[in-house]
């Protein structure tokens, strides 16, 4: 890793780190179909990975690889081509928001949608980041209906 590598890995915040980490680990399921476990082993003995959220990490890695199947059909009426018509970082980052817009109410919406839409440019093609931002937005309030109820949405 360079310096400005290590350097931007230290600012980020835990909980954004931990989704880059569990964004990887599902672009490397999707690819090799290598299984949670190994994923984290393999984590485990990187170098230089910066502050991150472990739990955190870990929730996200193994809820979206175990609920992978639920979240496509959570998706589906959302995407205007089929889920392995996608990018893979862009199928990978879109279960990752599926997740935490399905499996944790306790992370805002709007912060679901916008890490996505982050990690989406940072890892993602050109316009990718519109094409995951879009989706989401359709996403969010069948999921979290009452959280845009009480936004005034």
């Amino acid at each position: 890793m360079s310096v400005e590598t290590v350097k931007s890995v230290q600012q980020k915040s835990p909980r954004h780190r931990a989704r880059e980490l569990a964004l990887q680990g599902i672009y490397q399921w999707r690819v090799s179909g290598t299984d949670a476990s190994d994923i984290e082993t393999h984590l485990q003995g990187e170098k230089n990975l910066g502050r991150y959220d472990k739990p955190m990490y870990a929730r996200l890695l193994r809820g979206v690889l175990d609920q992978h199947e639920a979240l496509a059909v959570l998706l589906t009426p959302y995407l205007d081509r089929a889920l392995d018509e996608l990018s893979t970082v862009e199928f990978s980052v879109l279960l990752l928001a599926a997740f935490e817009l399905s499996q944790q109410p306790d992370v805002p919406y709007k912060v679901v949608i916008n890490e996505a839409v982050e990690l989406a440019k940072t890892f993602g093609g050109t316009d990718g980041h519109k094409y995951v931002n879009g989706v989401l937005d359709k996403l969010a309030p069948k999921v979290r209906a009452v959280e845009f109820a009480n936004n005034g949405k």
